[in-house]
């Protein structure tokens, strides 16, 4: 098959946590990979952790494109058998309005489905969504587990979150939402995946903000505590995974939440310190004084491991690999 044996597949936003190793993953499951990221007119960025993977030089193409403007995805888009929509756009210092932001995302979204239909050649998408898109339930509280029938309530995020920090979750409500009924229309296969907290090592060079808040207590990221005192975890690994299942899956269709653990702030500081003892913690009275941030219900990913998919990785992977990966680059 030309491009790979597996054949020519495309991942946006391929320089992000997850992007870069799901790209990462693809090549070494046998795809050739497209992947886009934005323009750098004066050549500054280095892009080397990608192009420095196995199998890059003969299996990897970079291609600049912006949300901003979906039809700059076309040329990465061209000839795929599928495309994975990682991309999007994360302002949690209140930069731009709000409306900016989500209205991005969304139209972005919906024009890289539009290349994908008149590529022709696109059998699937998946897209990368969020458990926010899903957590943020008026009464999540009251039920034992949220799934993919649930739905964040837009009111409910800009009651309960500071002004900076809705965009990111309402933007990714609403681009699911966009996209499975454009899915529903026009008659392109779109799956969503739904992660929640994604741990685990990390070849961007920049600290992924969901691994800066998981390891909050390590890094002594006090304002951030209130964010995990029960918290719903997945490997980066087992995401990327999921990802590729999906799309190989025939029988695949609509949302898939992915979520592989629980753990409190409590058990999470008792692991940390048995494993790591050189870092000072916060003793377990401190952290019995930390006030909830956002009293979210746990997630349930029945549906995914009924699909028959498995995850790989536990909470000892996660924490072990992204604190290695923190110290290698120089964040620990």
């Amino acid at each position: 098959m030309e491009g790979g044996m597996k054949g020519k597949v495309c991942v946006t936003g391929g320089t992000g946590f997850i992007g870069s190793w799901l790209v990462k993953r693809l090549l070494e499951d046998g795809y050739s990979v497209s992947t886009t990221v934005r323009s750098d007119p004066e050549k500054k960025r280095d892009y080397s952790f990608l192009t420095n993977l196995p199998g890059a030089s003969k299996n990897l193409q970079i291609y600049n494109a912006d949300l901003n403007d979906p039809d700059s995805f076309g040329d990465a888009i061209e000839g795929c058998i599928g495309v994975f929509h990682v991309a999007t756009p994360v302002d949690f210092e209140d930069k731009e309005d709000a409306e900016v932001v989500i209205r991005r995302t969304v139209d972005g979204a919906l024009g890289i489905l539009k290349a994908c239909l008149n590529s022709r050649t696109v059998r699937r998408v998946v897209y990368t969504s969020s458990a926010s898109a899903i957590q943020f339930c008026n009464d999540s509280n009251k039920m034992e587990y949220l799934d993919e029938s649930n739905w964040a309530e837009i009111d409910y995020i800009n009651k309960v979150l500071p002004k900076g920090r809705s965009p990111y979750p309402i933007s990714k409500k609403l681009t699911e939402q966009a996209i499975l009924e454009f899915s529903k229309q026009h008659g392109l296969e779109v799956v969503s995946v739904i992660p929640t907290f994604v741990v685990g090592p990390f070849i961007c060079p920049k600290l992924p903000g969901s691994v800066r808040t998981t390891l909050a207590l390590v890094l002594g990221n006090e304002d951030e505590y209130g964010m995990i005192l029960r918290i719903n975890m997945v490997h980066v690994d087992d995401v990327a995974r999921a990802h590729i299942f999906l799309f190989e899956n025939p029988k695949a269709n609509g949302r898939y939440v992915c979520s592989s653990h629980i753990i409190t702030i409590e058990d999470l500081a008792k692991f940390l310190s048995a494993k790591y003892p050189e870092f000072q913690l916060p003793s377990l009275e401190v952290l019995k004084d930390v006030k909830c941030y956002i009293d979210f219900a746990d997630v349930s990913s029945k549906k995914l491991l009924d699909a028959g998919f498995q995850y790989n990785c536990g909470i000892d992977e996660m924490f072990d690999e992204a604190i290695q990966c923190c110290k290698e680059k120089g964040y620990l």
